[in-house]
This record gives C-alpha cells, sequence and structure tokens, in this order.
C-alpha cells in the first residue's frame, strides 16, 4: 500500500502513459521502467522479441511515490532475471485501475498483477482475464479478498497480524493512548492494521481519519488532535512520508507522544536510528513486486502455483527499531527496503 499520497495529476494522465508504456513494449521490446533491455535479459529463458512473455503489473499507487518505486524496483528485477517483459502502471482511482487491467487483456498479456486495496472494482476485471486465460496474481494489498476476487496467488503482508504485533509492541513500551491515522477511507490494508493494533493493545486505540492527497491537512488534524487530548502518547501512522510529518506535529503541538509507524524509506530509517520515530513495521514492498512476477513466470513456464492458490506468500510483518536500522540503512539507501 502506498505509503504517501498520490500525486495531484490527473488519473487519465497516468493511464495515457501506462498505454504508451504497453506500446512501447510491444512495438519495439522496451522496458516499461525506462532504457533498453540488457543482453542477458533479451536472452533470458522466455526468449526475445516477440516471443518474450509480457506481464502487466496494475497497482493503486501513484507516481512519483517511494513507496511503489519500490515494488516496481523488485518487479523490473524479477523481469531482468526472467527474461520477460514487464509493463507498470499505477492508478489511485479504483475505475481507472480496472480499465488498465482491461487494456492488458486486450493486449493479451501472458499475466497480470494486480493490487486489491477496493477489492469489488476488482472482481470485474481478473474475472475477465480468467476467461481469457491469463493468470492473475495479487500482491500488497487485499490478503482476505484475493481468493474471492479469483486469482491464482497472493503476495504481501497479512496487515491484521501487523497491527496485532504493533498493539503487542505498544503494550511492552507501557503506551496508554494510540492515535491510528488512516489516511484513506475505505482502503481495507489501512483499516485492516488499524484493526489489528486496537485488538491486541491494552490502552485505548483512536481512529482518526485524514485526507491524505493534502500532506499539509493530514499534519494539521493531527496536531489539532495532539492538542485536544495531552493523554495521546503515541501516533500510529501509515507510511514513512505520513510518520515524519507527524514527528513534526508533535513538536507543533508540544506533546510529549511518540510516533511509530507501518512502512519505511531511507528517511524513515535515519528517522529511528535518530529517535525521532520508535519504530517502523517493514512489509518488504520490493519483495513484493519481485516474487508476483516471478510467480507468474513460474507459472507459465512450470505450472508451479505459489501457496498453492489456498495460502498467501508472506513479505511481513519485520520491526526496524533503532537496534537493527543500521543493517536496513544500507538497503533502504539502495531502494530496496
Amino acid at each position: 500500500m502506498s505509503t504517501s499520497p498520490p500525486p495531484t495529476h490527473s488519473p487519465g494522465r497516468l493511464r495515457a502513459a501506462a498505454l504508451a508504456a504497453a506500446v512501447c513494449l510491444l512495438a519495439a521490446g522496451c522496458s516499461a521502467l525506462g532504457g533498453e533491455e540488457d543482453g542477458s535479459a533479451a536472452d533470458g529463458a522466455s526468449g526475445s522479441g516477440a516471443d518474450r512473455m509480457k506481464i502487466v503489473m496494475v497497482t493503486h499507487g501513484g507516481e512519483g511515490d517511494a513507496f511503489w518505486d519500490r515494488v516496481r524496483k523488485g518487479a523490473q528485477a524479477a523481469a531482468d532475471k526472467d527474461g520477460v517483459d514487464l509493463t507498470y502502471a499505477g492508478d489511485a482511482d479504483t475505475t481507472d485501475q480496472a480499465d488498465l487491467v482491461r487494456d492488458a487483456i486486450r493486449d493479451k498479456a501472458d499475466g497480470i498483477a494486480v493490487t486489491l486495496a477496493k477489492p469489488q472494482a476488482m472482481k470485474g476485471p481478473v474475472a475477465e482475464a480468467k476467461a481469457a486465460g491469463i493468470p492473475v496474481v495479487g500482491l500488497n494489498s487485499g490478503i482476505d479478498a484475493w481468493r474471492s476476487t479469483g486469482l491464482l496467488g497472493y503476495f504481501g503482508q497479512d496487515e491484521s497480524v501487523a497491527g496485532r504485533a504493533v498493539g503487542d509492541k505498544l503494550n511492552d513500551l507501557r503506551a496508554r493512548h494510540a492515535l491510528c491515522v488512516i489516511h484513506e477511507r475505505g482502503n481495507v490494508a489501512l483499516e485492516a492494521r488499524c484493526a489489528g493494533v486496537k485488538k491486541t493493545f491494552e490502552g485505548e486505540t483512536e481512529m482518526l481519519y485524514v485526507e491524505g492527497t493534502d500532506m499539509k491537512a493530514v499534519g494539521a488534524a493531527v496536531t489539532a488532535r495532539l492538542r485536544q487530548d495531552s493523554s495521546i502518547d503515541e501516533v500510529v501512522m501509515n507510511g514513512a512520508a505520513f510518520a515524519l510529518t507527524a514527528v513534526e506535529s508533535v513538536d507543533e503541538a508540544g506533546s510529549s507522544a511518540h510516533v511509530a509507524t507501518f512502512d519505511l524509506d531511507e528517511d524513515l530509517v535515519a528517522a529511528v536510528k535518530r529517535g525521532d520515530v520508535q519504530f517502523a513495521v517493514d512489509q518488504q514492498p520490493y519483495l513484493q513486486g519481485y516474487l508476483a512476477v516471478d510467480a507468474l513466470w513460474l507459472y507459465r513456464t512450470n505450472g508451479n502455483v505459489s501457496g498453492g492458490s489456498v495460502a498467501p506468500v508472506l513479505t511481513g510483518p519485520a520491526f526496524v527499531t533503532r537496534t537493527n536500522a543500521d543493517a536496513v540503512a544500507k538497503f533502504a539507501a539502495g531502494g530496496t527496503r
């Protein structure tokens, strides 16, 4: 799931860019991520040129979002290894995301990977892909819906489990009142995280809904709530950029609350090292992208089904604290954690 707000550009422009990448791939065999394929990729297991397998990844992430950059980077690494052409497209609008999947079906993709931030919107496109004989796997969002949606497999974090783990950690830290901030109402992953925190945390868990597309508004809402209630001693955010904004909110409110978060990036790891953020939960987005593409290639070339279509393949949660932040920092600097 996204760790920073989607950009303010129109969904139509995103879709047009994705379609341009698809045309580029089909016509010239170039990389959807820019640049030409190197020789090793062209000689991969799926052949070259028109014979290369075509995989499309469609997410609900916005362009320029560091979280989705890592998903995309992992997906491309698997594509390069397997010798397949990858088209990546992201759109926060569920209707446009569904249209992107239908575009992939019309372009006769060999495999499709999707996110299920709002599963109901993807049921129709997934069914159409299956009817066309195209395998579809899920990643990142929708762990409770991937089987009922008809996906072949799923790669990601069990957000409910992650939330419960955060609740347990807050108990260990002797927190008493947690503010869990949800920056996209209706996003099943975000809702599951905060619900998980509430389930195991022995103190009070309060949900705060904010508009994630406006970071200034996010900061203002958190600041206002902290000023209203001085008993809040933990602010739990749902993304690295949001966590860094919450650190500023704590300072502005004159609060003694600590900040914790789901998801991380290089700046967030540095904040953990400094002690500005207590801890972060890493769901390993690079791994999600990598495994989703690799699973489709394995299914097409060897009939393998990860998880047997009955169990998800988990990529998290893993805690990043001051004790292990140095070990993670070098990978975060490389854009893979």
